[in-house]
């Protein structure tokens, strides 16, 4: 094994892990499905932070989620105005076809829950200082 695999193979379980957290969070085994839920839920969530502390918190993540993290990201603009719980829940919504039955508040908690405890108590603070009232209630007390 070389050590670009090794690298790779590691990003890989890692983010598998994460995988792993959500669908535990959500009592479910669809591991697609998690991983478009903690994707669409980062996106919200990235989209409402500045581009500053989008990135550190980007920093913490795994490669492999870093990349689905940033996908389709475009800095200017951001972070979004949007203060209400309503509009954070709809931009997830938009994520998924109206067959899907995704609860999309409930599937933000699972994600702001695991990213309680796999990315540093710190980061979390700055994260939740910069979201409105509405928001930070996404967050595990």
């Amino acid at each position: 094994m070389t050590v670009e695999s090794g690298i790779f193979d590691h990003t890989v379980e890692e983010t598998h892990e994460w995988l792993l957290d959500v669908m535990d969070e959500l009592a479910f085994r669809d591991e697609h499905k998690a991983q478009r839920i903690l994707r669409a839920v980062l996106h919200a969530l990235r989209d409402r932070l500045t581009v500053n502390e989008a990135v550190q918190l980007a920093a913490q993540f795994p490669a492999l989620l870093r990349g689905f993290y940033f996908e389709g990201y475009r800095p200017a603009g951001k972070p979004l105005r949007e203060r209400h719980l309503e509009e954070f829940l709809d931009h997830i919504e938009e994520e998924f076809t109206p067959e899907e039955d995704v609860d999309t508040e409930e599937a933000a908690r699972a994600v702001f829950k695991v990213l309680s405890q796999r990315v540093s108590a710190g980061e979390i603070d700055d994260i939740r200082a910069i979201l409105p009232a509405e928001l930070r209630g996404l967050f595990p007390d």
